[in-house]
């Protein structure tokens, strides 16, 4: 058993949750901690979990400069924690922290898991008629979005910027192709907002909320400008949530483009297309890292090409939706399993790897 919860706490929290799914929680995270649970407290809700392998995650989860971890499984939080800032993250504080959510979660820009949010969103337009990838985004934004060469940029399509390989540099100068190579560019990314507003007709805030965000419940998530010390990153608007609203998003994944009360989010088709790996990179599909490919070309410039699978101590079906400082979306369809990880960078160069093989020692009959 956890440390720190007795049978009768234990207890409770596993009336208030099933007591909250009779209520419409079914479809979506229980999150029904027991009264006076202390931010930091770790709760167990399925003893099919092994309590010491857990407690091994959390403590290395800690130690890894991490502010918070949920873990969900089958709809129950086997785990939330939440740890403070410690003193020497001023800087970081300054760039991505935007206050504290009422369940203690600190609000996070959580850098680049925000492009699984838009891609979900462009699938949704796709849905709705407004949006079509195989279109130039020229089509959206007019000639000059880029510096490339009227013809070349002609070329690029909605799709190569969801998939990495539009073909233009950072600075949005073409050294290839669309559609040639894989390129981690979070400049050329950023170009999918400005086409999801135009294709819309709607600030991505207004579209943001009515097609996401507000039928999956997530009532800490928004859209923020980011302040100076980001001004570098290529993208001026940062994604702002918790650990909480983050794993209904995962919980969209695992429910397949459902949100909790039975309305379709994003279509099985469109959603099918996101997680479907791009022809330049196994281990990517539409804004999405995907797991269990013959190998990964990752994120940043340099960046080598990895043999075998993004995560090899993983499931090979985890999709993951990643941002910088190891902010950490994972979802496992196969163990209906959700993990979330906010913080600072993690010391550790093999984080993921670590992380998940202790999480295959604490899962119910292993990895």
């Amino acid at each position: 058993m956890t440390a720190g919860l007795d049978r009768n706490t234990m207890a409770r929290a596993a009336l208030l949750c099933l007591t909250a799914a009779m209520l419409g929680c079914a479809s979506s995270p229980c999150f029904a901690p027991p009264p006076g649970r202390t931010a930091g407290a770790a709760l167990q809700l399925r003893a099919d979990w092994d309590a010491a392998a857990l407690q091994e995650v959390l403590a290395y989860a800690r130690s890894q400069k991490t502010t918070g971890l949920l873990i969900i499984h089958d709809r129950q939080v086997v785990a939330e924690q939440h740890w403070p800032l410690p003193g020497d993250a001023a800087a970081f504080r300054a760039a991505f922290v935007h206050g504290q959510a009422p369940d203690g979660a600190l609000l996070e820009d959580v850098a680049s898991q925000q492009k699984s949010f838009i891609a979900i969103l462009a699938g949704a337009a796709v849905d709705r008629g407004l949006l079509d990838v195989e279109r130039p985004v020229s089509a959206y934004l007019g000639a000059g979005w880029s510096r490339a060469a009227p013809a070349a940029e002609a070329r690029i399509r909605v799709r190569h910027l969801l998939e990495m390989n539009s073909g233009l540099r950072e600075d949005l100068r073409p050294e290839a192709e669309p559609g040639a190579r894989f390129f981690y560019n979070t400049p050329a990314y950023a170009v999918t907002q400005r086409v999801l507003e135009q294709a819309a007709r709607q600030p991505l805030d207004e579209l943001t909320r009515r097609w996401l965000t507000e039928p999956l419940g997530m009532a800490q998530t928004d859209w923020r400008a980011r302040p100076a010390v980001l001004a570098d990153s290529g993208n001026p608007t940062g994604l702002v949530t918790t650990p909480r609203d983050i794993a209904r998003m995962g919980q969209l994944v695992l429910d397949r483009g459902l949100a909790p009360d039975g309305r379709r989010v994003i279509s099985s088709a469109q959603f099918d297309l996101l997680l479907q790996r791009s022809a330049t990179n196994p281990a990517y599909g539409r804004l999405w890292w995907l797991n269990g490919g013959s190998h990964a070309l990752l994120a940043g410039a340099g960046a080598p090409r990895r043999e075998g699978p993004l995560i090899a101590a993983a499931p090979a079906d985890l999709v993951a939706a990643l941002g910088a400082h190891d902010r950490k979306l994972f979802v496992v369809p196969s163990r209906q399993l959700i993990v979330v990880r906010t913080g600072q960078a993690a010391p550790a160069r093999d984080f993921n790897q670590q992380l998940w093989l202790r999480l295959a020692r604490a899962l119910p009959g292993g990895a």
